[in-house]
């Protein structure tokens, strides 16, 4: 929950841990990024004019999500940064970084902005002056998301109109937090050159809306994950909180029913049985967002 300097506590997302900072803490706590004083800043003109839009940003450095790394992501107009390899039109179900995932539509207003800045340690994304769709008459949102080299994950909130646990999802989802899942590929029996994919979503991070409101900020610090383990001694000493084993035939960490690999510098994640997990079928979906070439 968001508290101020006397109160405020650490939340636990078993991979993350996430703080909370209102306009009363000290300066130094100040998470906003001054993205136009950046040389390396661009606004982007197709994303800026249009709605249900992405972009792919190829990153100067690794970001650590997940315990894994992240090359390449997707900035979309809805206030959002898709993580996925694979592209599909439900970009807002799981995979994804989102300070205010909500239905922005940047063609309504010539001032609506997306910037985002990659200066080799951070990538900064800004939506600048964005309005809702459904409700323009609120007035514009402008908030950030920070992706660090360390791992470490940053959502700023300069501008915030209305209550967004108020924003309706009718026609959008709205979601504060993170999201990560894994792709499964199945082969049809009638089809055998058809291979249908379902994305495993095994982790989200769920900010409370009611929290955000102008002059805020959300710190999310990741914590340690199997992902940084290759040798069974520091696998079997490590206490980091999951139910984790050594595999010895893969030579990687396994969760419960989960194993975590790597094969020709692809990392994999392989469903061995039955998991709590939220399941996301890539076939027969109404289309929803658009990807540029």
């Amino acid at each position: 929950c968001l508290t101020f300097p006397n109160q405020r506590r650490d939340m636990d997302h078993f991979y993350y841990t996430s703080k909370f900072y209102g306009p009363t803490d000290s300066p130094d706590k100040d998470l906003w990024v001054n993205i136009e004083q950046m040389d390396m800043g661009r606004v982007h003109g197709i994303l800026s004019n249009t709605h249900r839009q992405t972009l792919r940003v190829n990153l100067s450095f690794d970001v650590p999500f997940y315990g894994h790394s992240l090359r390449e992501i997707h900035v979309a107009t809805g206030g959002f940064i898709y993580t996925g390899d694979v592209i599909h039109k439900m970009l807002t179900a799981t995979q994804y970084i989102a300070p205010l995932m909500a239905n922005f539509d940047l063609s309504i207003s010539q001032n609506s902005t997306v910037i985002y800045c990659d200066n080799g340690t951070a990538l900064v994304v800004q939506w600048d002056r964005v309005y809702l769709q459904d409700v323009s008459h609120v007035g514009s949102f402008t908030f950030q998301a920070a992706l660090y080299k360390d791992g470490r994950i940053t959502f700023a909130y300069k501008e915030v109109p209305i209550d967004i646990s108020k924003i309706k999802s009718v026609n959008h989802p709205v979601k504060v937090g993170l999201s990560d899942a894994f792709v499964v590929l199945h082969k049809i029996e009638q089809l055998p050159n058809v291979r249908r994919r379902t994305i495993y979503e095994y982790h989200r991070v769920e900010l409370l809306k009611s929290k955000i409101s102008n002059v805020t900020a959300v710190e999310m610090l990741p914590l340690p994950t199997c992902l940084q383990f290759s040798s069974c001694e520091t696998c079997v000493t490590a206490q980091i909180g999951f139910n984790c084993s050594w595999c010895s035939r893969l030579q990687r960490y396994t969760l419960g029913s989960l194993v975590v690999y790597n094969y020709n510098n692809i990392t994999h994640i392989s469903l061995l049985s039955h998991h709590q997990t939220h399941q996301h079928t890539l076939i027969h979906k109404k289309s929803f967002y658009q990807h540029p070439h």
